[in-house]
């Protein structure tokens, strides 16, 4: 294989801003298993329509797996240990979530990252998720990896203040967006999902944000 050939097939990485980057195609060896993985968190914590304090239903579905999970409702947007849905703890962070988080952490410019926490988003055509903050986290001197698997989609990336000029990002499957230091606190979002079908995924998009929150 010619060394052109072969760097077609590495990942590529692109910067997006101070802090930011795109890891294209970093989860592509480990995608077939990540979505068992998922399979079986959902299997144990089913995926969701959570409620926004302000009453209405997100249009992306969700399940957590760590010691921490992500949850909305009326009362605001927090972490808890346990599933709101049956009192039971959410389900232990499978080895290859851990394994992909650091490695593309570490690729990214941020050794030792250890996520305790894993929002696992499911969207469907239409669903879409609007710009928004991760600063729910206690400490944010830790990074967000973000892995993207089936559908593409178009993710928005912006800087600090609501009001700014948000970047349009393609995302294929395989790829992992990682941002952290000048960059975490980014206002981020995800356009609604086109109509389309995946081999991996059917017609869903799958997305795996890994946080430390605690």
């Amino acid at each position: 294989m010619t060394a052109d050939l072969l760097a077609g097939l590495l990942p590529v990485r692109e910067e997006l801003a101070p802090g930011a980057v795109v890891l294209r195609g970093h989860a592509l060896a480990a995608a077939p298993a990540l979505l068992a993985a998922v399979a079986a968190v959902a299997a144990a914590a089913p995926f969701r329509r959570m409620v926004t304090p302000g009453g209405f239903a997100m249009s992306v579905a969700m399940t957590n797996c760590g010691t921490a999970g992500w949850v909305t409702d009326r009362r605001g947007y927090r972490y808890e240990a346990a599933d709101p849905a049956s009192g039971r703890p959410w389900p232990a962070m499978p080895a290859v979530f851990r394994e992909l988080a650091g490695e593309a952490a570490l690729a990214a410019g941020y050794p030792g990252f250890a996520p305790d926490a894993c929002l696992v988003n499911r969207y469907e055509p239409g669903a879409r998720l609007t710009p928004h903050q991760d600063r729910d986290e206690r400490d944010l001197g830790h990074p967000i990896v973000s892995v993207s698997l089936g559908l593409p989609a178009i993710f928005q990336f912006g800087g600090p203040e609501r009001r700014g000029r948000l970047r349009r990002i393609p995302l294929a499957h395989g790829d992992v967006v990682v941002w952290g230091g000048p960059s975490r606190l980014a206002f981020h979002g995800v356009l609604p999902l086109a109509a389309d079908s995946h081999p991996a995924t059917g017609t869903a998009r799958i997305n795996l944000t890994f946080r430390r929150a605690l």
